[in-house]
């Protein structure tokens, strides 16, 4: 099943004689990437004049590109009626609050249920978009703010902005230890070396940088509100562990569970059922896809981490009260 549209036409400017082809045609076509621009002019939907020509072939100037877009069914998923919760929406993004359990992308362990079959229950059409129009992910276990993209040049746009780091990504985490002061985790990132599982800090890895500063401190703990300049996978949970500072209830990184002293019933009872990385994402600003106006989003804390906070908070009031 193939969704075909109207054949687009650009005529190529004298400027460009005697430049490759498809490097002019990202030019004339810049909604699509460069890696589908290349595969239609190998199928014969990109052509100049009329002919099919190679990717390297030259142009000469005033030509006619006519280009047959024909986006083919890129995720075959099945759509479920799984609730989701918008916070904005129009013909070309969706944002939406993705709850702490819910997988982004069907796999191994996680076939059904995920966040690209309940996409696709809303709009079937984002089945001819990579991965379903998602273009950044969050763990299965971190709640908060996600931006889709419904058309191609949408798509496009926003895998750009990712990559050029103008989408703004601000999360709120609740990590072990009482910090003094904020700052910035500059550390590589990649594979884990022995454990395919987790990622870690290393050397050959790939750049990451995370900012952070304080929000709130307690006795023993702190929330941080942190920014994301690169978005590595786990990269958050990464740099807080390689700071001695991980994240509460994370399973890979967060270490023992650290209990202040003299913690109260309610606090032991909280840290130790909180089973999730307190990690959510707050808050995500981009620019428009298609009319260029910022788009802010925020998402409520979820309940079960305004209640640990809640809980860190009181117990550290109580504290000083006694101290007094």
């Amino acid at each position: 099943m193939n969704e075909s549209v109207n054949p687009l036409q650009a005529t190529v400017p004298d400027s460009a004689a005697g430049r490759r082809f498809d490097a002019v045609l990202a030019e004339l076509f810049p909604d699509y990437s460069r890696s589908r621009l290349a595969a239609w002019i190998k199928s014969g939907d990109a052509r100049l004049d009329g002919r099919e020509v190679r990717p390297r072939d030259p142009v000469r100037g005033g030509e006619t590109v006519t280009l047959t877009a024909v986006l083919d069914i890129q995720t075959h998923s099945e759509p479920e009626d799984i609730a989701l919760d918008v916070l904005y929406e129009d013909e070309h993004v969706i944002v939406i609050d993705k709850p702490a359990g819910l997988v982004v992308h069907p796999g191994a362990g996680n076939p059904a249920g995920t966040l690209v079959n309940a996409l696709l229950h809303r709009d079937p059409g984002l089945a001819a978009l990579p991965r379903a129009g998602i273009v950044h992910r969050l763990d299965k276990d971190t709640s908060g703010v996600m931006v889709v993209a419904r058309t191609l040049p949408a798509h496009t746009a926003l895998v750009e902005q990712l990559s050029s780091r103008e989408v703004h990504r601000q999360y709120l985490a609740v990590v072990v230890g009482a910090l003094v002061s904020g700052g910035t985790a500059n550390a590589p990132i990649d594979r884990h070396p022995r454990d395919r599982i987790r990622m870690a800090v290393r050397e050959d890895g790939r750049d990451a940088v995370t900012h952070y500063r304080l929000r709130e401190r307690f006795r023993a703990h702190t929330l941080l509100e942190c920014r994301l300049e690169t978005g590595r996978t786990h990269q958050i949970r990464v740099h807080m562990a390689h700071l001695k500072h991980p994240i509460i209830g994370d399973p890979l990184y967060g270490g023992p569970l650290k209990l202040p002293r003299g913690a109260t019933p309610e606090l032991i009872e909280a840290l130790r059922g909180f089973r999730r990385q307190a990690l959510h994402a707050e808050t995500l600003e981009f620019v428009h896809p298609i009319s260029g106006e910022p788009v802010r989003c925020s998402a409520p804390v979820p309940a079960d981490m305004r209640a640990l906070i809640k809980t860190l908070h009181d117990d550290t009031v109580a504290a000083a009260e006694k101290a007094r």
